[in-house]
């Protein structure tokens, strides 16, 4: 993708990030609902057409993806999708293309809390490394003749209690619909979307008022330095902290409030 696609693609990331990093939010249920709409548009040109259609006001189209979808996926998932068709797409399929990597991105999710996304980006490696080495396999998955129940059994008869359930409905979904992109292309694509997950470390940065740009920007500076990884900071006001921040990682806690050090005075007083 490149500009206006590249840069909407960026912010339904964001906002992807920001929906999935509420605990009550099923991410897996969300990759579902959002493979749904991607195999929908992917086989209804003119509608998408019209969703990326620049002539019209991204609130109407907005508006058409909550009469068409409000009632057959989630109230997340079509909120997430009418911010996406209020953006500008360089390609109308570039918004079938965004969508479908947030439906893969919404399964990551769901394995990182499992805690299983490095046995998915393991598996993922080794099931490319079958395939390339069997012609047979990769012959059979990618049949343009067989129907899609039928690949979708075999993959459940290699991977079916052998792999993590991110991985086989990855697999699964990939074999079954891939939309014009080799077998070798869409592992790799997968692996690489696996890897850049599971390099993403979430901060939940709770403060008294909001935080400044600039003050984000050295937050999240300062927190990638200490830890050496690329940080996703999960911003929360809350009047309670009385002065500075509280920042957690993981299960690792940073108190930097004024709140949090009065208690430790009145502790240490007490004791």
């Amino acid at each position: 993708m490149n500009g206006a696609s590249r840069e909407a693609l960026a912010a339904a990331r964001e906002r992807l990030d920001a929906l999935t990093d509420a605990t009550s939010v099923d991410a897996g249920a969300l990759a579902d609902e959002l493979a749904a709409v991607t195999a929908l548009l992917d086989r209804e040109v003119s509608l998408r057409r019209v969703l990326t259609d620049p002539a019209q006001s991204g609130e109407a189209k907005a508006d058409l993806v909550q009469r068409l979808l409000g009632g057959q996926i989630g109230g997340s998932a079509a909120d997430l999708v009418s911010g996406m068709v209020r953006a500008r797409w360089s390609q109308s399929r570039d918004l079938v293309d965004a969508l479908e990597e947030l439906a893969n991105t919404a399964d990551l999710t769901a394995a990182q809390r499992a805690g299983t996304l490095d046995d998915v980006e393991d598996e993922l490696f080794r099931f490319g490394r079958i395939v390339a080495s069997n012609t047979g396999l990769r012959a059979a998955l990618t049949d343009r003749k067989a129907t899609t129940a039928a690949k979708g059994e075999l993959l459940r008869s290699l991977l079916g209690g052998r792999a993590a359930q991110a991985t086989e409905r990855l697999v699964t979904r990939l074999v079954t619909a891939p939309r014009g992109r080799s077998l070798e292309a869409g592992l790799e694509s997968l692996s690489k979307l696996a890897a850049d997950r599971r390099d993403r470390v979430v901060a939940v940065v709770t403060s008294a008022v909001p935080l400044s740009d600039g003050q984000k920007q050295r937050l999240g500076a300062a927190l990638a330095k200490l830890y050496g990884r690329q940080m996703h900071l999960n911003l929360e006001v809350d009047p309670a902290v009385v002065g500075g921040i509280r920042v957690q990682v993981g299960d690792e806690v940073i108190n930097g409030s004024l709140a949090d050090r009065l208690e430790d005075a009145e502790r240490r007083l007490a004791g």
